[in-house]
């Protein structure tokens, strides 16, 4: 049979279309960090300290162009390789190892280093403080994955929030509470209990309230490579537990009361919440290194709060903003 006869008309074979990559390269010559791609959305499993969950994911894949003589890398190659191991696996420690890997054996002769990135939100579902409801917590999740110079780095980035009240605006309003008592009984000569009791439950003896805010702490971590799962849930609740003011879901008036609370005996200024975090951070071992980011949106002023702190270890994470 003709070769003619294997095509419809006006299609050509696959080999006589045009490979624009695979020509010889006439522009100026030179390598590049990163080549590939961004925004790709994918649906995935993860693997969470033992459990697997389903998130949709975007991520972003990338090899280096080392080959100075090559025009370009194999984009649909970064493509199908990040399908294959996201369609038939939860992404693990070990997966995404395996991950880097292929993109890598894909690309020899091209590429030496290799990197991706999943962002997604993380649901979790949170029990309400005192009552039996309960609803999901979202949470902003980074993985990533890099292979460079012949060491391979696992990154965990979690974003969680909380809610922080001012130790300076408390004592102000305790101030004001406590010249308001003494205008309104210094007075007496004898005051009875019930009274101060009742006199509490008022507009006109809580006379003024502190100051508190939605707040959020920015965690990357470095993993110790050779954990089994992502402790996603770990390191959201290590934060929880050192700040003891995470934002709620479903609440009644007790868990409101509670949530009041909880930061009036948890006062905080950023740089109490920093310290809480790299005392929490600093005592697990698999988390190799790690940055923080702490974000106190202030409901006083227009600006933010902000402290930042790392592990400290050598050649470790900058403190940088």
């Amino acid at each position: 049979m003709e070769r003619a006869a294997l095509t419809k008309p006006g299609l050509a074979l696959v080999s006589d279309m045009p490979d624009i990559a695979s020509r010889e390269l006439r522009d100026p010559e030179g390598t590049l960090d990163w080549v590939g791609m961004s925004d790709v959305h994918q649906p995935l499993k993860i693997r969470d300290g033992g459990t697997v969950r389903e998130v949709q994911s975007q991520v972003q894949i990338y090899v280096d162009l080392a080959d100075t003589q090559a025009k370009g890398i194999h984009m649909s190659r970064l493509y199908l390789i990040l399908d294959e191991h996201s369609d038939t696996r939860p992404l693990s420690v070990a997966g995404l190892k395996l991950l880097l890997a292929s993109l890598l054996q894909s690309h020899r002769g091209l590429s030496g280093r290799a990197f991706v990135q999943f962002d997604f939100d993380y649901y979790l579902r949170r029990k309400a403080l005192v009552s039996e409801n309960s609803g999901w917590n979202a949470y902003p999740v980074s993985i990533k994955g890099t292979f460079i110079d012949g060491e391979m780095h696992l990154e965990l980035a979690v974003g969680v929030y909380y809610s922080s009240t001012c130790p300076c605006s408390a004592a102000l309003a305790r101030q004001v509470i406590q010249q308001n008592f003494e205008q309104d009984f210094g007075h007496l000569r004898d005051v009875r209990v019930a009274d101060i009791q009742a006199w509490l439950g008022t507009e006109e003896g809580i006379a003024a309230t502190p100051h508190s805010q939605r707040s959020i702490a920015k965690v990357l971590v470095k993993l110790e490579d050779s954990l089994p799962d992502f402790p996603i849930t770990d390191v959201v609740d290590l934060v929880e537990q050192a700040l003891q003011t995470p934002v709620q879901t479903a609440v009644k008036r007790e868990d409101e009361q509670e949530f009041a609370r909880l930061n009036a005996s948890n006062l905080m200024f950023c740089e109490d919440a920093g310290r809480r975090l790299k005392t929490a951070l600093g005592d697990d071992p698999r988390l190799v290194d790690f940055w923080v980011r702490v974000e106190h949106h202030e409901s006083l002023h227009r600006h933010n709060a902000v402290s930042i702190f790392t592990k400290g270890v050598e050649r470790g994470y900058l403190p940088i903003p």
